[in-house]
């Protein structure tokens, strides 16, 4: 399994979002809003979830703003900061 499946099956199991396969998601399709369809509570749980499950911390919204984008974004935010 490649780093962003990693990415792309935790979200997906830790946002419970239903009807969506890891593998339909886009890697440079927007998380939020008309890509995936996350939304400003999703975000919360982001942050928590990639320092649980990647050992990064995501300070503020800039920093958020930056890694959300997409999987691509959030993937290279990770991997800048917790290099595996």
């Amino acid at each position: 399994m490649t780093f962003k499946e990693k990415v792309k099956h935790t979200l997906v199991n830790e946002l419970n979002l239903e009807d969506v396969q890891p593998q339909d998601i886009l890697n440079d399709a927007p998380l939020f809003g008309e890509g995936l369809g996350l939304d400003s509570l999703d975000a919360v749980e982001l942050v928590v979830i990639v320092q649980k499950h990647f050992g990064v911390e995501i300070a503020n919204m800039e920093e958020g703003k930056t890694a959300f984008q997409s999987i691509n974004s959030l993937c290279t935010f990770i991997q800048e900061r917790n290099p595996q």
